[in-house]
C-alpha cells in the first residue's frame, strides 16, 4: 500500500473515532443554516471565519451492502478509484493537482453508506470543488490504475487473515448476520476482488451516486450565498436519482454461541454481541447512559474496574453501540492471555447480568451524565470534525436543532428508565462470544476454522 493510500486509510479510521466520540457529547455553541442551491440540492452549514479553510462532507445512502454476491467489494475499490485520475488528468495528473494546492479528497464506503470529503484552503475552494466534481462524474478508471489499486486491496486482505482483531470482527458479522449482506466482507474476498472490472466499477458511480440519495454538510470560510452555486457545481451534474434498492431489516443472531478460532498466538481477542438500538429508539439516551457506566466510559466503566483493575484478566475491556440502518447490536470486546479467557469471559457475561437485574446507581448515573454532556468542546477542534457530526446528524434524521436539545435528552434520563432498559436489553444467556487464540477454559458450541491464506497478488 502507497503512504498516501496508507493515510487515507488512517485519516478514515481516525475521522470514524472522532465522530462516534463527538455524537457522545453536547454542542459546542456552533449555529447551523440550512442552504439550498438554485438546482435545489441541500446542504447544512456551519460557518467559521477564523482560518481560511472549508471543509465538506457528503453520503449518499446505499454501501457495501449493495455489492453483488460476486463482486464483493466493490464499493470499497470504487472509492479507492475515484481520486486515480478523472476528466483530462490521468492519476498523477490528478494528485499532482491535489498536492500542488494542498486540497485533501478522499472517498470510503461503509456498510450503509459510500461517503466523500474535502477540505482546501479557500482561496483554492474554485479547484478542489472543480476535483471534486470531476471524481464523482467524470472517473477515468484508467487499467494501470484499477490494477494498482487492486494490488493493494489484495495485499491488505491477506494481511488482515493473520490479524486477530479483524478474523474476529469477520467471523462476528458472519455470525450475527448469515443470511443478509451484512455479514458479508466489506471490503470483498480475493475471489471477488479479482473479478471486479472496469465495467463494474463505472456501473457503481452511475447507479449509486444520485442526488436524491445525497446527504451534504460544510463548515469553514464559506457564506451561504457562495455555498448554494458549489453545491450545483459539485453535485449538479451527478445523476437525479439512483437506481432504487432495497435491503429488509434484521435481527442479529445471537443466541449464546461460542465461536473458537484457533490462530496460534500467545493471547485471546475476546468479541461479543447480542442485540441493540437503533439510532431513532426513543431508549437511545438511556442506551448512550448504561452503555458508558457497563463499558464504554473507560477505566469508569464496571467491565473495566471489575476484570481489569480488580482481577488483571484483561489488558482491556469495553462495550459500545452499534447501530446500523437495518439492525443494531450491542457489543463488547478486549483481549486476555491465552489461560485466563475462560475466567474473562464467565466474569464479563456475569456482570453483563448483574447490571441487567440490579441496574445501575444514581451516583453512575450522574457521573455518565457528567461525561457525556461536559466533554463535547475537547472533540470538535477542526472544521473537518464539525462537517462529519452535521452529516451523520443528516443521516440519522435527528433535526437540525439536535445540537441544541442534546444535553436536554441525556439529563431528562431517569434512574427508573436506564434501570428498566437494562432489565429489558440486556441478556448475557444470549451473548453471541467470538474468541480467536488459543483460549483455556472456554467450551466453543463450534470451531471456525481462521480465513484460508491467499497467493501473494501479481
Amino acid at each position: 500500500m502507497s503512504a498516501r493510500h496508507l493515510m487515507k486509510r488512517l485519516a478514515g479510521t481516525g475521522a470514524v473515532l472522532l465522530l462516534s466520540a463527538a455524537l457522545a457529547v453536547p454542542a459546542m455553541a456552533v449555529e447551523i443554516k440550512r442552504v439550498v442551491s438554485p438546482g435545489g440540492i441541500e446542504a447544512w452549514l456551519v460557518r467559521d471565519e477564523k482560518n481560511p479553510i472549508i471543509s465538506m462532507s457528503w453520503a449518499f445512502d446505499g454501501g457495501t451492502e449493495l455489492d453483488p454476491a460476486g463482486k464483493l467489494g466493490l464499493a470499497h475499490m470504487t472509492s479507492g478509484l475515484l481520486d486515480e485520475g478523472a476528466g483530462d488528468l490521468e492519476s498523477q495528473a490528478f494528485q499532482k493537482r491535489l498536492e500542488d494546492n494542498s486540497i485533501s479528497l478522499s472517498f470510503s464506503a461503509a456498510r450503509d453508506g459510500f461517503f466523500g470529503g474535502l477540505t482546501t484552503l479557500r482561496d483554492n475552494r474554485e479547484t478542489a470543488f472543480d476535483l471534486a466534481r470531476l471524481a464523482m462524474t467524470a472517473p477515468r478508471f484508467d487499467q494501470d490504475a484499477v490494477e494498482r489499486i487492486r494490488r493493494q486491496i489484495l495485499t491488505g486482505l491477506k494481511r488482515d487473515q493473520t490479524d486477530p482483531n479483524y478474523i474476529a470482527q469477520l467471523t462476528m458479522m458472519r455470525a450475527l448476520y448469515p443470511d443478509h449482506p451484512y455479514g458479508k466482507p466489506a471490503r470483498g474476498t480475493p475471489e471477488t476482488v479479482a473479478a471486479i472490472t472496469r465495467d463494474d466499477l463505472t456501473g457503481f458511480v452511475k447507479a449509486r451516486l444520485g442526488r436524491d440519495r445525497l446527504k451534504v454538510a460544510v463548515s469553514g470560510d464559506i457564506t451561504e450565498q457562495e455555498l448554494g452555486p458549489v453545491l450545483d457545481k459539485v453535485f449538479g451534474a451527478l445523476p437525479a436519482k439512483a437506481e432504487p434498492f432495497t435491503v429488509p431489516d434484521v435481527a442479529p443472531a445471537a443466541k449464546g454461541q461460542v465461536l473458537a478460532v484457533p490462530v496460534p498466538i500467545p493471547q485471546t481477542i475476546m468479541s461479543m454481541a447480542q442485540r441493540g438500538l437503533k439510532r431513532e429508539d426513543p431508549n437511545w439516551y438511556a442506551a448512550s447512559l448504561l452503555n458508558y457506566v457497563l463499558g464504554g466510559g473507560g477505566f469508569s466503566s464496571r467491565l473495566m474496574d471489575e476484570v481489569r483493575e480488580k482481577r488483571g484478566l484483561t489488558y482491556g475491556v469495553g462495550t459500545g453501540l452499534q447501530p446500523y440502518k437495518r439492525s443494531a447490536v450491542m457489543t463488547a470486546g478486549g483481549s486476555t492471555m491465552n489461560e485466563k479467557a475462560g475466567q474473562a469471559l464467565d466474569l464479563i457475561k456475569e456482570i453483563w447480568g448483574r447490571v441487567a437485574r440490579e441496574g445501575i446507581t444514581a451516583q453512575e448515573l450522574q457521573d455518565a451524565k457528567t461525561y457525556l454532556t461536559g466533554s463535547f468542546p475537547l472533540q470538535l477542534t477542526s472544521n473537518g470534525a464539525i462537517a462529519g457530526v452535521l452529516l451523520q446528524l443528516q443521516r440519522d434524521n435527528l433535526g437540525i436543532d439536535f445540537l441544541e436539545r442534546r444535553n436536554e435528552l441525556l439529563n431528562q434520563v431517569t434512574l427508573e428508565q436506564v434501570n428498566a432498559l437494562a432489565k429489558d436489553l440486556l441478556d448475557p444467556k444470549n451473548l453471541l462470544t467470538v474468541v480467536v487464540g488459543q483460549p483455556q477454559g472456554v467450551t466453543p458450541t463450534e470451531t471456525v476454522p481462521p480465513p484460508t491464506a491467499v497467493a501473494k497478488p501479481g
